[in-house]
């Protein structure tokens, strides 16, 4: 759907890897101008500058520092004249950890970067947000399928769905709307990462679709809802998962 999204400004948290990076070269297929953050890989950042052609910028931006977010946003002012794309992608490594293990700082740093930051970005989005702009927030499966050990990240993002509701009825009137999407298991470094083989072999047969997920199946349901077909759906959590609930 080239130039769907001509003249659009975008931003997107944690966009140089995995389901981000998918997300800012749907983008920037759609005609966007995006930049996107990232905490560290700057080999992988230059990559998707690369391959975009110039038409995404990266910035470092790590979303765990209570300035992160306004950081973010003001190297965004270099490359873009307004904003009227919200992508908030970025989030902590999931591992399992059982509630009695999990420790203080375990507990800041996963809040920090799933709760903290997705919520001074839609503020700050709130406040400067061209009209019929869109907001999309990451979210997972695991909110409705709790894992043993789950706790911390399940409850952060839980806490990314209610400002998702809540926003979409607050920035309604001026035609911007606010959704989730909630993706299954997809194929990342970091699922593979943090999963054995048999594991995600296990994950892939439980999708009735037979397979992992890739970041193109998950940046095709966030790039619908930021274009303008995407316009009469707000409020809402879209689980893209191959089918599994």
């Amino acid at each position: 759907m080239a130039d769907n999204l001509a003249g659009r400004c975008a931003v997107v948290t944690g966009g140089s890897r995995g389901i981000g990076r998918g997300i800012v070269e749907r983008l920037v297929r759609d005609g966007a101008t995006v930049v996107f953050g990232y905490r560290s890989d700057e080999g992988a950042a230059r990559e998707v500058e690369q391959v975009t052609g110039g038409r995404a910028h990266g910035v470092v931006a790590d979303l765990a520092e209570p300035d992160g977010v306004e950081r973010l946003f003001e190297a965004a002012g270099q490359h873009l004249d307004g904003l009227d794309v919200l992508v908030n992608n970025a989030a902590a490594d999931f591992y399992l950890t059982p509630l009695a293990e999990v420790t203080d700082a375990d507990f800041e740093r996963v809040f920090a970067v799933n709760t903290r930051a997705v919520f001074m970005a839609l503020r700050h989005a709130a406040r400067v947000m061209r009209d019929n702009g869109r907001i999309v927030n990451l979210s997972t499966l695991n909110t409705i399928m709790q894992p043993p050990g789950g706790g911390l990240y399940c409850g952060s993002k839980g806490a990314v769905e209610q400002f998702t509701a809540v926003a979409a009825r607050e920035l309604g009137p001026r035609g911007i709307t606010v959704n989730t999407v909630s993706p299954g298991a997809t194929d990342t470094d970091l699922l593979r990462s943090a999963n054995k083989p048999e594991v995600i072999d296990m994950m892939a047969a439980r999708t009735p679709l037979g397979r992992l997920g890739q970041p193109a199946d998950i940046a095709d349901v966030v790039g619908f809802l930021v274009s303008h077909d995407g316009r009469w759906i707000t409020g809402q959590n879209l689980f893209a998962t191959g089918g599994i609930r």
